[in-house]
C-alpha cells in the first residue's frame, strides 16, 4: 500500500490529518505538483484525472479522491469515528461535509485558483471575474459557520470528526488564496483555535 502525496495541496493533506487522527502510518511517495509531476505519463497512468491523492492498495486497485480514501480507512479502523456513529449523527456529518466542501472549500479553491499568478498554468484559462464571484461567497458561508459553531463544539455535533478536517484546511487555505478572514467570527476563532492545536493539524 503507498500513498501518493503532496505537501503544498490542501486536499491530500485532508488525507494527511485524518491518518494522522487514526494513528495510521504508510509508505508515502511525493507528487510535486508545481512542477507538474502529476501531469506526467507516469502519475497520469495511476489516476488518469491527474489529481491528488491517490492510494495505491495491495492488491493493484487504486483509490482517489481524498474523501474516498477517508472512508477506507475508517472502514479498516473504526475508532476513532470520524464519520459518526450511529443513523443521525453519521448523516449530520455527511451533511456538514459536503457544505463544507461545496459552499467553502470549492469557493476557496475557485478564487486560488483564478487569481494566483502560480495557478496560471495549471488552471487554464484563468477567469478573474469567477475568483471574485466567489469572495462573497466565501464570507457568506463564514458568518453561517460562526452562528452554528455557537451551539456546539465541532462542525457536525459534539465530536470531531471529517467535518472539521475538511473545515480546517479550507479555513487555512484563505491564507495562499489572499482571502481574509471576516471579523467578529469569534465561534469560528475558537473553534478553529482548537482543532489547530490538535497534532494531526500538523500533518
Amino acid at each position: 500500500m503507498k500513498l501518493y502525496d503532496s505537501k503544498m495541496a490542501p486536499n491530500p493533506r485532508r488525507t494527511r490529518i485524518f491518518l494522522a487522527e487514526k494513528g495510521v502510518s504508510l509508505p508515502t511517495e511525493q507528487v510535486d505538483m508545481m512542477q507538474m509531476q502529476h501531469k506526467t505519463p507516469e502519475y497520469t497512468a495511476i489516476n488518469p484525472l491527474q489529481r491528488m491523492p491517490a492510494l495505491l492498495l495491495d492488491d493493484g486497485t487504486v483509490l482517489t479522491e481524498s474523501i474516498a480514501i477517508c472512508r477506507y480507512f475508517e472502514e479498516l479502523q473504526p475508532q476513532p469515528p470520524l464519520f459518526g456513529v450511529g443513523p443521525k449523527e453519521k448523516a449530520l456529518v455527511e451533511m456538514w461535509n459536503r457544505r463544507c466542501e461545496i459552499n467553502f472549500f470549492a469557493n476557496v479553491a475557485a478564487v486560488f485558483r483564478h487569481l494566483h499568478p502560480a495557478m496560471k498554468a495549471l488552471e487554464v484559462p484563468q477567469v478573474p471575474a469567477w475568483a471574485e464571484a466567489n469572495k462573497p461567497r466565501v464570507a457568506w458561508f463564514l458568518q453561517l459557520l460562526d452562528g452554528e459553531l455557537a451551539t456546539r463544539e465541532f462542525i457536525a455535533g459534539d465530536r470531531y470528526s471529517v467535518a472539521d478536517i475538511t473545515a480546517l484546511v479550507t479555513v487555512d487555505f484563505l491564507k495562499p488564496a489572499k482571502i481574509p478572514l471576516p471579523e467578529g467570527l469569534a465561534n469560528v476563532a475558537r473553534w478553529h483555535a482548537a482543532v489547530s492545536a490538535r497534532p494531526s493539524a500538523k500533518a
